[in-house]
């Protein structure tokens, strides 16, 4: 499943993932992030993962392909907050060849992700 998070500002959209994720999760990331666009002109994204990457459905697959797809020119910051080494190799690998910055942020650092995330801050490496 996905929700939403709440209180982060107006300048991004975030959202935490647990369990199984299927194709109408993303129903609620799709609505959000074009609302986002419209009022901003850009996406700041930011998801939680709770669960694997292996817990998202082929469905699910093929809906966060679209949406990035969608989006292309929009991307601005991404941040996924995971302690997989996986996700952090594939966000690595991704973010090469996609248009924005993206950065993998440990669990115990989402204040910092946030920050980085809206704008607040920037992060060198």
């Amino acid at each position: 499943m996905i929700e939403q998070i709440h209180n982060l500002p107006q300048n991004m959209v975030g959202f935490r993932s647990s369990g199984e994720v299927t194709q109408d999760d993303f129903k609620l990331v799709n609505k959000k992030v074009s609302e986002l666009v419209e009022t901003t002109g850009k996406l700041n994204y930011l998801l939680f993962l709770d669960n694997s990457p292996a817990d998202f459905t082929f469905g699910a697959w093929i809906q966060d392909a679209l949406l990035g797809i969608k989006n292309i020119t929009k991307w601005n910051r991404a941040a996924i907050i995971s302690d997989s080494e996986t996700v952090d190799k594939f966000t690595s690998f991704f973010s090469k060849i996609m248009p924005g910055e993206f950065k993998v942020f440990r669990k115990d650092n989402m204040a910092r992700a946030v920050d980085w995330t809206s704008e607040k801050i920037d992060i060198k490496e």
